[in-house]
């Protein structure tokens, strides 16, 4: 286990995906993220977490290129992207799936992951097949208005309507919140199945005990700055991380779903 910022135990040899390189920054000249270091290898599953207000979500729209940084670097693949316009950062491969307001409610299933296909200029229909195999509910529900969907379904779509780009790497914040315990289960099997796929996943979330189960690494922040990181199995089995977050010894034979995650909600 290693502390402080900049630590590095257990990273992926060779270029990452995504690098977030002593990143401070926040927004109207307030700082919110300090010194802030985060990498994303291939084929990795990475998962950030701490507790509310620790910059979690910040780091995400840092590399979307909606904070104002001032110091501090954020490469994909290798090339500096810091401070690019959203909409660039989403044609050079990052696509993002917020934690709310993440489908067109009035679209049907199918509208939706065509407006996820908008930048694409080729046949995009194998791509949406693709898409209902990996979440068959939807492909039952395709002319269905998202909005009349449960809250698990409609992150299925708002995920599926991400991965219509085929991303270079995929950002999600927070996918389980407010979901119930088989819909939070379905979310974690699907995030794995994609990165099964090839899809390198950089995962904010408050259920940290599911998170980290299925992370190949994860950082810990702490008012705005790292504070750990290490293989989700060393951060599950940390004391320290165990009494912030699992609700105990932070061990994975420990019970309960995670200290701090949202209540169960209807699915």
């Amino acid at each position: 286990m290693s502390a402080g910022a900049g630590a590095t135990l257990g990273e992926e040899a060779g270029t990452p995906v995504l690098a977030l390189e002593g990143v401070t920054g926040g927004y109207g000249g307030a700082e919110i993220i300090h010194e802030v270091s985060v990498r994303v290898g291939p084929g990795e599953i990475v998962v950030l977490i701490g507790p509310n207000g620790a910059g979690k979500s910040t780091v995400m729209n840092a590399v979307l290129g909606r904070l104002e940084l001032s110091r501090g670097r954020v490469r994909l693949r290798g090339r500096d992207i810091t401070g690019t316009a959203p909409d660039r950062v989403v044609r050079q491969g990052v696509c993002y799936v917020p934690q709310s307001a993440n489908v067109f409610p009035n679209l049907s299933v199918n509208e939706n992951l065509e407006m996820g296909a908008y930048i694409r200029r080729d046949d995009f229909r194998p791509r949406m097949r693709e898409m209902y195999e990996l979440f068959p509910p939807l492909a039952e529900r395709r002319r269905t208005p998202a909005g009349n969907l449960s809250g698990g379904q409609r992150q299925m779509v708002a995920i599926a309507k991400a991965l219509m780009v085929e991303p270079a790497v995929l950002l999600l914040d927070e996918p389980s919140a407010g979901l119930s315990p088989r819909f939070r289960a379905d979310i974690f099997r699907v995030v794995r199945e994609i990165n099964a796929g090839g899809v390198p996943v950089l995962m904010v979330e408050q259920n940290a005990r599911q998170a980290l189960g299925i992370a190949d690494r994860g950082y810990v922040l702490v008012d705005g700055r790292n504070r750990l990181d290490g293989s989700g199995a060393a951060l599950l089995a940390d004391p320290a991380v165990g009494a912030m977050f699992l609700g105990g010894r932070g061990d994975a034979a420990g019970t309960g779903g995670g200290g701090t995650a949202p209540g169960a909600a209807a699915p």
